[in-house]
């Protein structure tokens, strides 16, 4: 979901930001590319290290219980059935806050118990055990059981669900409880295996067990969900707020009651209304603040900045089923007509790069020759569109030879003001080659409805960002047997890409899948599937009250039960709506 890596590093003590894992059971290891340490070691940088995470050690555990901690973010957050929510905060908050995963991540990002106590692989690797625990309950007070994970991977598995990491389980086979709290799943053996489980978060078979796939995501489950995590629901204001409770009942093992009271997630849609409401203390973390507000959240006494790089990547994804994006030679030479290095200069103030593919540039399997050859240039940008038949008029644009001039409509989310000021560059620098370009701005769920829907898809172009797993997989993204789900919103097809992305994944030893890698990203930067504009460090404005905060690269809501408002400043905020 974004240091040169592949180099094994011992974690050193900046560790320390990340939380110890209560659990000391540990199941048996699986190595993972070993990027860890640069994750680990970047989100407890100068600006968020101990003193940004504001943890006083003096304050004892007994008197760090209480208050109530609100979130605000630009984006609502329309659903939380983790069958079928699409949104990246949503699984995030369905990974931390409202469900157990099966299993979590360390800051080594090594697999550690959680809804698994533990777990166990056999000889050739194709059959999986999960052995659950037996004290983690459903707020409703029903136990959760393998019968709710064997469930929820059934339907999680269905195509009519619309479960939106369907190639979650494309190395895994069938999946049966064994008893109460024995999962055991086939899979063909493939690298990394455990990670899919990390933000797997099981559902109640008792209350969506009689539900039909195609109308799971209908179901009022999704707005008044029945949780089994640190926090459970209390309320849910429609594209307004989603309120939290402390779960008194969640074992001890995985941490026990979260110190805060409350959680409140604010949807505020106006960026600098967003800033005010940090600065005056009436939120405590500001998610993703635009990088142009940095100053004044590190300049104010009151807050704090934290970042991290980050897996996600800003992107313009060509529709494939429209003229002329079906052509490689226009979506390549839109991309070379644009100033991507400017974008990044003028909106990112340095937290962040030019991106030429999907793997970031932490990533070990990262290749940094891949797109070399599409930097800004403008003259090769036009020699391209000639060729696809374009020529220029006497008022600058570009015409085919129907006398249609290449012109289409760029879709983003409102409330994002770097994404708004990118549209206008991209808008800017295309209008100086001949090509027309509109702006369309979309509420958030309007514009994930659009580009979503595999029988709608309405739209030519569309500006929005895509943050990777860490085992690195896109064939959600490409393959061409994904063109009827969720994510392969521009429905790109080619025999040679399905074949890595079919291959990559099963290919455990590092030496034999580099090679590969380095020519996957080789194609996707060959085809354009996307024009990849950037990555970028990930950005929170924290109030200084809220302590003991450690976001990083696994997600912004790891530790979020051991966050705590010192106990002096419960009292302090101005209002809360």
């Amino acid at each position: 979901m974004p240091a040169s890596a592949g180099v094994q590093q011992s974690v050193p003590s900046t560790i320390q930001c990340t939380r110890p894992i209560m659990n000391t059971h540990r199941s048996p290891r699986v190595t993972f590319a070993v990027f860890a340490s640069a994750i680990v070691v970047a989100a407890c940088g100068p600006s968020d290290g101990p003193q940004g995470a504001l943890d006083d050690e003096e304050v004892p555990a007994e008197e760090r219980y209480g208050g109530t901690a609100v979130i605000g973010s630009i984006k609502d957050i329309p659903d939380m059935n983790a069958l079928t929510s699409t949104e990246t905060q949503a699984t995030e908050m369905q990974q931390f806050i409202l469900f157990v995963p099966v299993v979590s991540y360390d800051g080594e990002l090594e697999p550690q118990p959680a809804l698994a106590r533990s777990w166990e692989v056999n000889e050739d690797t194709t059959m999986l055990t999960l052995h659950l625990r037996d004290d983690v309950y459903w707020h409703d007070g029903v136990k959760t059981t393998a019968y709710d994970l064997a469930f929820s991977y059934e339907m999680a598995n269905v195509p009519a669900t619309g479960f939106p990491n369907i190639a979650f389980w494309d190395h895994y086979g069938e999946g049966e409880a064994v008893d109460s709290f024995t999962f055991r799943v086939e899979m063909d053996p493939h690298a990394d295996y455990m990670d899919p489980w990390r933000s797997f978060a099981p559902m109640p078979k008792h209350i969506l067990g009689d539900v039909p796939a195609a109308q799971m995501a209908q179901q009022r489950f999704g707005r008044q969900p029945i949780g089994n995590g640190p926090f459970r629901f209390v309320n849910r204001v429609d594209g307004q707020s989603w309120t939290f409770e402390a779960n008194p009942d969640f074992p001890e093992e995985l941490g026990g009651r979260p110190y805060l009271d409350r959680l409140v997630f604010r949807t505020i849609p106006e960026p600098t209304t967003l800033l005010t409401e940090l600065l005056t203390g009436n939120i405590d973390f500001y998610v993703i603040p635009p990088p142009e507000q940095v100053p004044q959240i590190e300049s104010n006494s009151r807050t704090r900045l934290i970042h991290y790089p980050d897996r996600t990547f800003v992107l313009i994804g060509w529709n494939q089923k429209r003229e002329p994006f079906d052509d490689v030679r226009v979506r390549k030479a839109l991309t070379l007509g644009l100033n991507r290095q400017a974008m990044v200069d003028a909106t990112l103030y340095g937290y962040g790069q030019v991106a030429n593919t999907t793997v970031p540039p932490f990533f070990w399997q990262y290749n940094e020759k891949a797109g070399a050859d599409l930097a800004y240039d403008p003259e090769a940008a036009l020699a391209l569109l000639e060729e696809a038949g374009y020529t220029r008029g006497a008022d600058g644009l570009l015409r085919n030879e129907d006398g249609q001039t290449l012109s289409f409509t760029l879709a983003t989310n409102r409330g994002d003001q770097v994404r708004a000021v990118i549209a206008e560059i991209i808008q800017s620098d295309l209008r100086k080659i001949g090509v027309d370009m509109e702006i369309q701005i979309l509420e958030w769920g309007t514009l994930l409805d659009r580009i979503n829907d595999p029988v709608r898809r309405d739209f030519d172009a569309v500006l929005i960002g895509w943050r990777t797993e860490f085992r690195i997989d896109d064939t959600d993204l490409f393959h061409c047997d994904r063109r009827q789900q969720p994510f392969q919103w521009v429905g790109h097809c080619d025999a040679e890409l399905d074949a890595l992305l079919d291959t990559l994944p099963t290919i455990v030893d590092r030496g034999q899948s580099g090679p590969l890698w380095a020519g996957y990203q080789e194609l996707v930067s060959a085809q354009q599937p996307y024009t990849f504009v950037y990555f970028l460090e990930r950005l929170h404005g924290v109030s200084n009250r809220l302590r003991n905060v450690h976001a990083d690269a696994r997600g912004d809501w790891v530790g979020v039960d051991k966050w705590y408002i010192a106990p002096g400043q419960r009292g302090m905020r101005t209002t809360l709506r």
